[in-house]
């Protein structure tokens, strides 16, 4: 079997960034696939469960009500590893073209207060799993550390 595209990336060197992880092709329209990298793989601990899940939920209520980007967001959800997210949107884009809607989406995560969105037992399949005040030091870390000054070995897949 081949390998996937994924599964390519030395994730030896691959640092916390913002990535295209591939392009395709569907119905005539291309979709571009982000991988938002928070956390360094295989040298820095991983997300905990409770913090990816309301990351998650605060990501996905934001980024489909946002009024440039709302109609082209087709995914945003975790990765397997706990080291980020996948971000899909409908369109071809650069990992520089997303940086501005990244750090919104950051900051809106890292100073959000209140009830996370769809953290119910009526709304969520897991509900308990949530942990605000983790999930708002890592969106702050991720956009001081990654995003603010973001340069280009974070913006293109290592070799």
């Amino acid at each position: 079997m081949e390998k996937i595209a994924s599964f390519t990336v030395n994730h030896l060197n691959l640092l916390p960034g913002v990535y295209v992880s591939r392009k395709d092709n569907v119905g005539g329209n291309v979709i571009t696939t982000f991988d938002l990298r928070m956390t360094r793989p295989n040298y820095e601990p991983v997300m905990n469960t409770a913090e990816v899940h309301t990351i998650e939920h605060l990501a996905a209520t934001f980024l489909r009500n946002h009024k440039e980007y709302g109609e082209k967001i087709i995914y945003f959800g975790p990765m397997g590893c706990r080291t980020g997210f996948y971000l899909i949107l409908a369109g071809e884009y650069e990992s520089k073209d997303i940086v501005p809607l990244l750090k919104e989406l950051y900051t809106f995560m890292s100073e959000f207060e209140g009830d996370v969105p769809g953290a119910c037992a009526r709304d969520c399949g897991n509900y308990l799993d949530m942990n605000l005040p983790m999930a708002k030091y890592l969106s702050k870390k991720y956009l001081t550390e990654v995003l603010e000054n973001i340069s280009e070995e974070r913006l293109v897949y290592p070799e």
